[in-house]
């Protein structure tokens, strides 16, 4: 918004933070008699004053509740229907609850290096070994007679 449009033209080029202490003959359709009505009125003298003052605020957000695009109470209460039913239909949608038991991993569980031992290898051809009482591939043992081994 260009504020040159709503002030009085010796106002014009000046800062929001400058307006919003100045009187209210700034403004564009506030004259002397207008200003003075408004003080006795609602006790206002400057902008801020004035934009700040519940009465004004209470008529704008009735202006914003039926503002074209705002909902009529058979509206809201078939959209709110709607709202419900689209949740029941979907309830996986909805973000997980705190209370659902997950709870946050503080520390890592032990991971083998895979440069020295892919996929522990070594562990699981000692497993084997033991449990089959004899050498198997992948064993420090047989490292020459791996597949692939040179």
């Amino acid at each position: 918004m260009n504020i040159d449009t709503i002030v009085n033209e010796q106002y014009c080029g000046k800062s929001p933070q400058e307006l919003v202490d100045a009187p209210l003959t700034a403004l564009k359709g506030i004259g002397e008699k207008e200003a003075r009505a408004l003080q006795e009125a609602f006790n206002v003298t400057t902008i801020a004053e004035l934009a700040r003052h519940q009465v004004i605020a209470n008529a704008f957000a009735i202006e914003m509740i039926a503002a074209p695009g705002s909902l009529s109470a058979s509206e809201t209460a078939k959209e709110t229907l709607l709202d419900d039913a689209v949740e029941m239909t979907f309830p996986a949608s909805d973000p997980i609850s705190v209370d659902s038991g997950i709870t946050r991993i503080e520390v890592a569980p032990e991971k083998v290096e895979a440069a020295r031992d892919h996929q522990n290898a070594a562990a699981i051809a000692a497993n084997n070994e033991q449990a089959c009482g004899h050498t198997n591939v992948g064993s420090p043992q047989t490292k020459s007679k791996d597949i692939g081994s040179a």
